[in-house]
């Protein structure tokens, strides 16, 4: 029997894939014979995909059907083991993929916030690229995306939130559309955070599980605005985040912590919907106190 990690399941099911669930097991059967894997344990962390040991230097991976599996190997052939995982084989039918086995996820080696966010960024960077012909969604197309997802969502989990904390999403999801050129977006991971960037081989660290963006840099930065939701109000000035991230990388802190808004509320009521809690009531706590702060 397949054990499929319970926010994997939970999240299938919020898309109507029971029938993805259903036929999982005889998937992975096939891909371990066409490839002769030797498979072992299920990685009980998964959150987007079924991760399961293939031996002493490879995992198979097989996602949820959602659109972005075909973008994150897109991003995955494009980086080539650079900044991201190697890719080694792919099925893209069901969008499974053997990758090269990695180590520790950031989050599991403890280090204190300044240092997580130096490798976070410093990884992040080895992926941006000028990639204008892969065929991957823009920002304007993710900021519209979040800003059709938020009310929905807001909804459907009982407005979880304040509305004036949706409202700022919203607003600031509209300025990164409208801000989006073509000209400067590059290859961006996509969703940055301690738990997808994982020790490698080489002493280093690689990224797992690019969404895949062509966008502005700043959009990676924004996803780090969202995480530690607690730490980030714990300091009284939320804005300086931004400010040292942007002093970091030679960006411009006002479109990452634009970014940060509207990923903040459209993770915090995704996790609601998925019972991934207490992050996503966290994450919403934040957005409201800001949204107060701000006087929105």
């Amino acid at each position: 029997m397949l054990d499929v990690p319970p926010v994997v399941r939970n999240k299938a099911l919020a898309l109507g894939a029971e029938d993805w669930l259903a036929a999982l097991p005889a998937l992975v059967a096939e891909l371990a014979d066409r490839w002769s894997l030797t498979l072992g344990r299920v990685f009980p962390d998964g959150t987007e995909a079924v991760v399961i040991q293939a031996g002493p230097e490879a995992v198979l991976k097989v996602g949820l059907p959602t659109a972005e599996r075909a973008s994150e190997l897109t991003v995955l052939r494009l980086a080539d083991g650079h900044g991201c995982v190697k890719l080694l084989a792919a099925d893209d039918a069901s969008g499974a993929m053997l990758l090269e086995r990695l180590g520790r996820s950031l989050h599991e080696v403890g280090l204190p916030i300044e240092r997580r966010h130096a490798i976070l960024v410093d990884t992040a960077r080895r992926v941006w690229r000028p990639a204008p012909d892969a065929g991957l969604p823009t920002g304007a197309e993710k900021a519209r995306t979040l800003a059709a997802f938020i009310p929905a969502t807001w909804e459907q989990t009982g407005r979880p939130c304040s509305e004036r904390a949706v409202e700022h999403a919203l607003a600031c999801a509209a300025r990164r559309e409208a801000a989006y050129d073509p000209a400067k977006a590059v290859l961006v991971h996509g969703d940055v955070h301690e738990w997808n960037v994982l020790e490698a081989g080489d002493g280093g660290w690689k990224l797992v599980d690019p969404d895949g963006l062509l966008a502005e840099p700043e959009y990676d930065l924004g996803v780090l605005m969202r995480e530690d939701p607690e730490d980030l109000m714990a300091t009284g000035d939320p804005f300086a985040r931004a400010d040292s991230l942007a002093a970091r990388t030679g960006l411009d802190a006002t479109a990452i912590w634009e970014w940060g808004v509207a990923e903040r509320v459209s993770t915090g009521l995704l996790a609601t919907r998925i019972e991934l809690q207490p992050v996503g009531a966290q994450m919403l706590a934040a957005a409201d106190r800001i949204a107060k702060l701000w006087n929105l």
